[in-house]
């Protein structure tokens, strides 16, 4: 058996959204793959004991289509080393872990863990964040519960789910409010958890690689939407998108972009000092920027305080080089970011 690393995938969302669903139908398929499921779930509904050996106390257990599944009743950390001692030792096999969060998570600290604990990060490897949307119940969930936008914000792949219970233009206008909560994630939906395996696993959503995934619809939007669109939210009711006067939602995204190279040195005091004070704040953040002095791509991403960098492909011959960031967050200083960058520039 390969001793590679472990991909995890955390499956987020609000209870009701489906996540059980998704899972059901991921452990009942015939994929051939062996897939261990750690519920961080608190009193919330369980995966059905249909599909379960009757409950034990053993808080690992394995199912008839060799899926494993176990219950947290302590930290994820302990879980998550417990699992890869077993898998070591030959006492259990799986490829993958999925963690499904209970509905009222931020997702934040999960990832976190990947990457701060040596341990985790020699067995595991953090592949994507999945969020569900319930179609149905969405409007008020983003509107009364910070949660459920930050499992937006934190969000790798989104899936809509229950569409067939609202109007198409609900649907519509919910994605377009995502669009701009969460720009890198696409969004589509899904019925009763039929979703291809390969929009689930696999995605490498936190692998630092030279693509920075933007939905072009956005960018274009945003573009045109600038000039008013900076601070003042209270005049946009004459805004010509009816769709999204209504909510000014606390977690947003925004693109910087620049054909000119940055200053390695000014660009790596800034983001120290961004991250530092709006940390907490800072959700998902990614970029392939443009520097002085390489000929390589720099990858960057980050988690709240914790950022990475990378050196990445060559710029082709004939590539414009074009810096490109994205920064999904809470109540960020979009102004303060926006200037702070251009004064990096080279």
């Amino acid at each position: 058996m390969s001793q590679g690393l472990i991909p995890a995938t955390i499956l987020t969302g609000f209870l009701g959204s489906g996540k059980t669903t998704l899972l059901k139908r991921i452990l009942s398929e015939a994929h051939g793959q062996k897939i261990a499921v750690i519920e961080n779930e608190f009193g919330e509904e369980n995966i059905d004991t249909d599909i379960l050996v009757a409950e034990t106390t053993e808080q690992i257990i394995q199912m008839s289509n060799g899926c494993v599944c176990c219950t947290i009743r302590e930290d994820l950390r302990t879980t998550l080393s417990d699992l890869a001692e077993k898998r070591r030792k030959g006492e259990l096999d799986f490829e993958r872990v999925v963690i499904e969060t209970t509905g009222l998570a931020d997702p934040g600290p999960v990832a976190q863990t990947f990457f701060m604990d040596d341990e985790i990060a020699e067995s595991y490897l953090l592949d994507s964040i999945l969020t569900l949307v319930d179609a149905k119940h969405a409007e008020e969930q983003l509107n009364s519960r910070q949660e459920a936008r930050r499992q937006i914000g934190f969000a790798d792949q989104i899936f809509i789910s229950k569409s067939d219970l609202v109007e198409p233009a609900a649907v519509e206008a919910l994605t377009h409010r995502i669009k701009h909560m969460n720009p890198r994630a696409p969004v589509q939906t899904a019925h009763f958890g039929e979703v291809a395996l390969a929009q689930v696993f696999d995605l490498r959503g936190f692998n630092l690689n030279a693509k920075l995934e933007i939905d072009p619809g956005f960018l274009t939007v945003d573009e045109h939407d600038h000039d008013h669109h900076h601070h003042d939210h209270e005049h946009d009711e004459h805004c010509d998108h009816p769709h999204h006067h209504a909510h000014d939602d606390d977690v947003k995204s925004f693109v910087f972009r620049s054909d000119k190279p940055f200053n390695p040195a000014k660009l790596e005091d800034f983001l120290g000092a961004i991250v530092q004070v709006y940390g907490p704040k800072m959700l998902r953040y990614k970029g392939v920027l443009n520097m002085k002095g390489t000929d390589k791509k720099v990858i960057f991403q980050g988690v709240h305080q914790l950022m990475g960098s990378d050196l990445g492909p060559k710029w082709l011959p004939g590539e414009k080089k074009t810096s490109k960031m994205v920064f999904i967050g809470i109540d960020l200083p979009k102004d303060i970011l926006m200037q702070g960058l251009e004064g990096c520039l080279a």
